[in-house]
């Protein structure tokens, strides 16, 4: 799969070693999205230079661990806290660090995002409200329901863009679970309902739509 922009893949220095790879966009990046599963990132990366009218996106995206129960472990903080935490402290402060220092960017909460599928979502929901100095939104695609709302969100709250599919209840309860309760909460909330199930072609079509929303002119 050809892209137009560089793929930049290093090894940072968490649990033995963990990759992280970044799309480049051809021109300079007027946003910047975080998230993990990176091992996707080019396939993200295609899909948004497919797109037209969305502003120029770095995706930055910290690799998940080849064991599904780690990753779980490592993206919702309701299972193992003290893994929880030390990826949290890897994916807020290294990552973001390594994206400053490797590529010159420094840009704003209001033009930089989280996304996550799945248990990822869990990740982008659970960072994006533990720090919306940082993240100004939130991309979130059919969420588990390991992570859910529980007492009074914090304010102030990222923005936050959800999906799910019509062929995934469990999924789509979820996701439909945290838009009510981000939304109630005064939070600036999208919820989109699309057909099909978990993993569809769905999930990477809605990204240059999420992006479009949160960084549109």
């Amino acid at each position: 799969m050809s892209i137009a922009g560089e793929l930049v893949t290093e090894t940072l220095d968490y649990d033995g070693g963990r990759h992280v790879t970044a799309y480049v966009p051809p021109s300079a990046p007027a946003a910047v999205v975080f998230a993990g599963d990176g091992q996707l990132v080019a396939q993200w990366a295609a899909v948004l230079e497919a797109a037209v009218d969305v502003p120029p996106t770095m995706i930055v995206g910290a690799h998940r661990p080849a064991d599904e129960t780690l990753r779980l472990h490592e993206y919702s903080p309701g299972f193992d806290p003290e893994r929880f935490a030390a990826h949290e402290e890897f994916f807020v402060n290294d990552v973001r660090r390594w994206a400053r220092s490797r590529f010159g960017l420094a840009l704003p909460a209001e033009r930089t995002a989280l996304l996550g599928f799945s248990a990822g979502g869990e990740l982008a929901l659970a960072v994006g409200l533990r720090h919306p100095e940082l993240y100004g939104a939130v991309f979130c695609a059919s969420p588990g329901a390991g992570y859910r709302p529980s007492g009074p969100l914090p304010i102030p709250l990222p923005r936050a863009y959800f999906v799910a599919g019509t062929l995934e209840p469990f999924f789509h309860e979820n996701a439909t679970r945290w838009a009510v309760a981000l939304r109630d909460a005064g939070g600036d909330v999208v919820m989109t309902e699309r057909t099909g199930s978990h993993g569809d072609a769905f999930w990477r079509d809605e990204i240059p739509l999420m992006v479009a929303w949160a960084f549109g002119q």
